[in-house]
């Protein structure tokens, strides 16, 4: 069926209001969009960030009285007035698969994709990892993830202990686990992030060696290799912690660091580490090095 779209330019702040008011109006999708191209980086568990230039966008059906409902939502956003609007058709297609389309399986390194579920491998030899994109930081689509994830392809991690802290989707420890890693320690502050490391260790046939914890879970042991794909405060903070468990001579691949914050994470690692030259990519950048 074709469809109208109501089209608002608003703020974070007031998003989150309108949202609810088209969803009440009977929408029967609300969207939210970056009007400014402005850069919108990895939030910490549980934030739910907003660009400060926002579109929201409720989709109708297109025999909705438009005038009446943006009639309607004048007199509730009263006194203050509504933010600035439009409607627009849309055309009628297959949204799902639309979506789908958009979604191709991506190589990494030498060896390594991850295939959404509706995609066949394109090369059944390599390693593939089945991961739908979703809510979930860590599909493979950031170019934090894919510095990680070229970084794991170069390794040799046959029979290692590995513990990939900060673990969103899972990703990385399952790319460690199909890589050859004998165990992975998988560690998030966020309770869903362990449910879905867990669901997708499940799909990948790799849950016997992926053990999603919380932090104050983690036994007393070190590691051969540590992933830390996070943002660079918390890694500054971590860096003693983490640290200590990494045995000598094993490897550590931080991301989740902007170009002009490279520098203080790698002093932060540098008492422990051999700390390598910085790769960047998209406006981010991965530090490696190995424990002294």
């Amino acid at each position: 069926m074709p469809w109208l779209q109501l089209i608002l330019e608003t703020d974070a702040e007031s998003a989150d209001r309108l949202s609810e008011q088209l969803s009440e109006a009977g929408a029967a999708a609300v969207t939210l969009n970056d009007s400014a191209d402005q850069p919108l980086f990895e939030p910490l568990p549980g934030a739910t960030p907003l660009w400060s230039h926002t579109r929201v966008i409720g989709l109708f059906p297109a025999d909705t009285d438009m005038d009446a409902l943006v009639g309607s939502l004048v007199r509730e956003y009263a006194p203050e007035p509504l933010p600035p609007h439009r409607v627009e058709p849309l055309e009628d297609k297959d949204w799902t698969r639309a979506w789908m389309d958009t979604f191709k399986p991506m190589r990494f390194g030498e060896r390594l994709w991850i295939v959404p579920s509706w995609c066949e491998p394109p090369s059944p030899g390599d390693v593939n990892i089945l991961l739908d994109p979703g809510l979930a930081f860590g599909t493979g689509t950031h170019a934090t993830t894919r510095l990680c994830l070229e970084w794991l392809d170069g390794q040799a991690l046959n029979g290692k202990e590995v513990l990939d802290y900060g673990c969103g989707s899972g990703i990385l420890a399952i790319a460690a686990a199909k890589l050859g890693a004998s165990h992975i320690r998988a560690v998030d502050i966020d309770p869903q992030a362990l449910v879905a490391t867990a669901d997708n260790a499940a799909r990948n046939g790799c849950e016997a060696l992926i053990e999603p914890l919380l932090p104050g879970q983690l036994p007393p042991m070190q590691f051969d290799l540590l992933t830390a794909n996070i943002l660079a405060t918390p890694l500054i903070e971590l860096a003693p912690t983490l640290s200590a468990l990494v045995r000598p001579g094993g490897a550590m691949v931080l991301s989740g660091i902007l170009p002009d914050q490279a520098d203080a994470v790698a002093a932060a690692y540098r008492p422990a580490f051999e700390v390598g030259p910085s790769v960047e990519q998209d406006g981010w950048v991965r530090l490696s090095g190995t424990r002294t």
